[in-house]
């Protein structure tokens, strides 16, 4: 017997507006007939298509430390480059720049949301597929980074 994961729960202090926020990252949407409105508690946004689902919940406790868990997103179009700049205009902010850890083209940024939740954003699929420098993984559901 296994388990499957079920969705992504991030701790947040306003559930709606950080749904708000990660929507436009994600291209999620809110829940069929569940809307999340303002002062909701606890706000759930789904892929559209794959249907992976995150929950944003209410604590009371701020974020003082890093995270033990966290996204690793890649760019559905573009380059990584790319989507640095848009998540950038979004409002995320770089917390550390390890492109260039395992040399030109690989690596990955660390990001925050505005909550202070780190993500990290790693090349695009295309990019990947480009070829050298391999020692990153890549972004793809088989292999694990």
């Amino acid at each position: 017997m296994t388990s499957l994961i079920s969705h992504t729960t991030i701790d947040c202090a306003d559930a709606y507006a950080l749904s708000e926020w990660w929507k436009p990252v994600l291209g999620f949407v809110d829940l069929d007939g569940d809307p999340n409105l303002p002062g909701h508690e606890e706000c759930m946004i789904r892929d559209p298509e794959t249907l992976q689902s995150l929950l944003l919940v209410e604590v009371p406790e701020v974020k003082t430390v890093k995270n033990r868990l966290h996204l690793d997103l890649c760019p559905r179009e573009g380059t990584r480059e790319q989507e640095l700049e848009r998540l950038q205009a979004h409002g995320a902010t770089v917390v550390a720049d390890e492109r260039g850890r395992y040399g030109p083209g690989t690596a990955w940024v660390v990001l925050a949301d505005p909550e202070g939740n780190e993500f990290c954003l790693l090349r695009s699929p295309a990019e990947v597929d480009l070829g050298p420098p391999l020692s990153t993984q890549p972004c793809t559901t088989s292999t694990p980074r």
